[in-house]
């Protein structure tokens, strides 16, 4: 039987995959807090392999920036990046069984290569077919226990179905009893599309967060975080509008109590304190505000690298005030190495 530093090797051998190496035109970035050398994690990385799309009929952009090559490494070290978690977006949630289960493994596969050739910089959160539940928990084991990826990525739905949807269970299970990172990514609320046209990109400054928001709350409401709470649950984008404006979501049932047909063990605000989400909200008065409702242990750095929304994370945490030097380091780093286990 292969051993996962055995199997991972050879996929690399195999996969022809390159190692990254410094070009040496560029100066890499060395992040300290209080004196001491940080080790810096971007959570939210995103990327592709070539040959994976094709498999159900679509084609990778030749010139596409989730294509990794040497700008991703040059990037990285401007930005004092140490290491970077890449996930990839679901595009895959519509395939048949049979596609999936032979999609699912090349690109994990692929992903556990080029991890393993670049261990110092790079690690990888396995892809499942989620709309077959019992298959993704087989996916999601056989990517964390013979591939060596360090968690899972998912999209905020399923089609039109939501993750709380009972029949996700499987997979829920199978993450907790793993005791893995989900990393939960949106790709907006299809059904606002007609409204969220027109000027500025609402789609994605609207849609992504609200799409997240969404999720995260039937995962409260309906139960799921109850039925499974050892659940790491890493939302992207701070989370989306829910920690902005949590304390409504423990006043619905209190107004409304008609429309609410499950008991909580907890008020739902509380849930937050075990959601983990990323850094990527732009302002300090945001990020100290995060920190208030979620928790110093919850946040993680994120970039959402190779979408230019930020080239400053590391800045982001640096400047923010109020913060001690421990709350700097769990943020850059700390804090992500003890979820992913690193």
């Amino acid at each position: 039987m292969l051993t996962r530093r055995t199997f991972c090797r050879q996929m690399a051998a195999c996969s022809g995959i390159f190692v990254m190496q410094s070009t040496g035109t560029g100066k890499r970035r060395q992040v300290s807090v209080g004196g001491n050398r940080v080790r810096t994690i971007d959570f939210h990385a995103h990327c592709e392999f070539p040959g994976v799309r094709e498999i159900m009929g679509g084609t990778t952009p030749a010139n596409s920036p989730l294509i990794i090559g040497p700008e991703r490494l040059q990037a990285m070290d401007a930005q004092g990046i140490d290491v970077e978690v890449l996930s990839i977006n679901p595009f895959w949630y519509g395939v048949e069984r049979d596609i999936a289960v032979k999609l699912i493994r090349t690109q994990n596969e692929k992903l556990s290569a080029f991890c393993s050739a670049n261990p110092d910089r790079f690690v990888g959160l396995a892809t499942i077919a989620l709309q077959h539940p019992d298959l993704a928990a087989q996916q999601l084991e056989e990517g964390v226990r013979k591939m060596g990826l360090r968690g899972v990525s998912v999209g905020t739905e399923v089609g039109k179905e939501e993750l709380a949807a009972p029949r996700f269970d499987p997979f829920w299970a199978k993450a907790e009893e793993l005791g893995v990172p989900v990393f939960m990514h949106p790709q907006g609320v299809a059904e606002l599309q007609p409204r969220l046209q027109g000027n500025g990109v609402l789609t994605n400054v609207i849609g992504n967060p609200l799409a997240t928001t969404i999720a995260l709350s039937h995962l409260i409401f309906e139960g799921t975080l109850d039925r499974f709470p050892r659940l790491k649950i890493c939302a992207a984008h701070g989370g989306g509008y829910l920690p902005s404006y949590a304390d409504r979501s423990d006043h619905g049932c209190l107004t409304f109590p008609q429309q609410c047909n499950k008991k909580l063990s907890k008020r739902p605000t509380e849930y937050l304190k075990q959601i983990y989400v990323d850094s990527l909200v732009f302002s300090s008065e945001a990020l100290r505000h995060l920190i208030a409702v979620c928790g110093i242990t919850q946040i993680v750095l994120g970039t959402d690298h190779p979408f230019p929304w930020t080239t400053t994370g590391i800045d982001h945490i640096l400047g923010t005030s109020g913060l001690s030097d421990n709350d700097r380091r769990a943020i850059l780093g700390g804090n992500a190495a003890r979820l992913l286990n690193l």
